[in-house]
């Protein structure tokens, strides 16, 4: 069984469409856990599918695991991949580096640009829309230690020339969320995407 985390923040969309995606396709692989930084939509969501879910914090929190407490926790279920979906920490450098090549992204902008610190959610959408971009669109990246760096795997654009607001940039670039995110994840569990960089 190919194993997949999922990390969370918020309502859990992509989560969900890929969940839907392995179920639909009866494939071989499962998410065996989700992982959030807060109590969430995500959260209640993957209790209610029976999914284990666990709380991270970089800092000491009752109920929370230590970043090296998860590691751990996700060594031993055996995680093949670690999807952050709408996860709006910064994962610590030593995490990296001990799921290397196995942790991917999806960001809610055509990297390189809107990428870095403080660049997710509404806040890119809203940089966009007053760049008075033409297009915008979603990312799959691998993560490494810089903040919306690593290697690209998928990207695809959408036309917002129309868009009247942030928020109706985050609605178009959502449904393009929903495909790549499980297309890539699929490809992953298929061998058809080598993830080593």
């Amino acid at each position: 069984m190919f194993n997949i985390a999922v990390f969370v923040s918020g309502r859990g969309s992509n989560f969900l469409a890929l969940y839907e995606s392995l179920k639909k396709r009866q494939s071989e692989a499962q998410i065996a856990a989700v992982v959030a930084d807060r109590n969430c939509q995500a959260v209640e969501k993957a209790k209610e599918l029976g999914i284990s879910t666990y709380f991270v914090s970089s800092k000491s929190r009752e109920d929370f695991f230590t970043y090296e407490e998860l590691k751990q926790i996700l060594l031993e279920g055996e995680t093949n991949l670690i999807v952050l979906a709408g996860f709006l920490k910064k994962i610590p450098d030593t995490f990296v580096d001990s799921f290397k090549s196995r942790i991917i992204n999806i960001h809610p902008a055509l990297l390189p640009s809107y990428s870095g610190k403080g660049m997710y959610g509404i806040n890119v959408h809203k940089a966009v829309f007053n760049s008075r971009e033409r297009y915008s669109g979603a990312t799959v990246h691998i993560v490494d230690k810089i903040y919306d760096h690593g290697k690209i795997l998928a990207q695809q654009k959408v036309d917002i020339s129309t868009a009247k607001s942030p928020e109706e940039i985050a609605e178009r670039v959502l449904e393009i969320e929903h495909r790549i995110l499980p297309e890539v994840v699929r490809k992953i569990i298929e061998g058809k995407i080598n993830l080593d960089t």
